[in-house]
């Protein structure tokens, strides 16, 4: 299954391309949609629309996935996030897909095992299990969104599409758990191959 996996922002929009099949997590492409600040927020939301409407025409995801809102620290930041999720989800509507929102501390948990761990701890585990740098930080989270959202019985783990039973959600976490051990045992090879 292809999902993508997108970081909403007004000033950067981080997006993620994964396919997971079984235990097996593939990265299919990574990058940052950046409006030009200097433009009114409309001009930097149709950038936005543009440019994840692009991301889905060039990789055929068959679902999304987007961070849940969260305090921002001010008003108005939580305004403009809020704007560009918007249109984020509205884009891959219009494309047929269906959007999952998903916590960032669960995004986090899924991942790293801990839902409290910071962006260091999020890039390199991201770069781990898919043996891949992303473009910068706003892609690796877009990345590990979609894995996180992947993990869910709704999008892989044999349980299909929209099913969300308690043995689909174990046979997803089991597989996200051997795709982890996996690449972590990939690293260790690595590590001992360059010694």
């Amino acid at each position: 299954m292809r999902i993508l996996g997108i970081d909403p922002g007004i000033r950067n929009t981080g997006w993620g391309v994964v396919d997971i099949a079984g235990t097996k997590l593939t990265h299919v492409a990574n990058g940052v949609i950046t409006p030009n600040p200097k433009l009114p927020d409309a001009d930097r939301l149709r950038d936005i629309a543009d440019g994840v409407s692009a991301v889905i025409a060039a990789h055929n995801p068959v679902a999304a996935a987007i961070e849940e809102i969260f305090v921002a620290k001010s008003a108005a930041s939580a305004l403009k996030l809020g704007m560009a999720r918007g249109v984020a989800m509205m884009v891959c509507g219009q494309h047929g897909l269906s959007v999952r929102e998903i916590a960032a501390r669960l995004v986090k948990k899924t991942v790293t095992g801990t839902g409290t761990a910071d962006k260091r701890q999020m890039q390199d585990m991201v770069a781990r299990l898919l043996n891949v740098t992303a473009a910068n930080h706003d892609a690796a989270d877009a990345l590990a969104i979609a894995i996180a959202a992947g993990n869910d019985a709704g999008h892989v783990g044999g349980a299909g599409v929209g099913l969300s039973d308690e043995r689909g959600s174990a046979t997803a976490s089991s597989n996200l758990t051997k795709a982890i051990e996996a690449a972590l045992a990939r690293d260790q090879q690595q590590d001992r191959n360059d010694q």
